[in-house]
């Protein structure tokens, strides 16, 4: 790949990940991890990417609270190593422990509302997550199946 199209791939993964409004310097530090065959410090990031290395410490929380990225400590030494996980699969996973928790607490507002519109719109909106978990979840056992290749009879 060339220079060029390294940059473009890191700027597109930062404008993707901003887009879900996380900051553009988390999207293009997970660029740049995708495309790293070795896990990288913190100071080879923000050199690469030619940003502060709070921004760099901050973004690596982010993506390893998302699951996208594992922070691997170095025996004796204050120095972190940081390489994306697996994808896709470790986002949806993420994305499906966010989604269960918004749930469980809009449960919990049912019993705070009248019947009525109030009511009505809080069990719209849990059916909707609800949805997305149950699909998320098929997706997965899906990808796995897959991953694991075909069954042995």
């Amino acid at each position: 790949m060339s220079a060029d199209g390294r940059q473009t791939f890191i700027t597109s993964v930062g404008d993707l990940l901003a887009s879900w409004n996380l900051p553009h310097a988390t999207g293009r530090t997970y660029g740049l991890l995708l495309l790293s065959e070795q896990p990288l410090s913190l100071d080879t990031i923000a050199a690469e990417l030619a940003l502060s290395k709070g921004a760099v410490s901050t973004a690596v929380r982010q993506l390893d609270s998302w699951g996208l990225a594992r922070v691997i400590p170095q025996p004796g030494s204050r120095r972190l190593l940081v390489e994306a996980t697996g994808g896709i699969e470790s986002l949806l996973e993420a994305s499906q422990v966010r989604a269960r928790t918004l749930i469980a607490a809009l449960r919990e507002g049912e019993a705070l509302v009248n019947p009525g519109p109030a009511q009505e719109r809080l069990h719209e909106v849990i059916g909707l997550f609800t949805s997305y978990v149950d699909v998320g979840s098929q997706m997965l056992a899906e990808y796995r199946r897959q991953q694991s290749g075909p069954a042995q009879t």
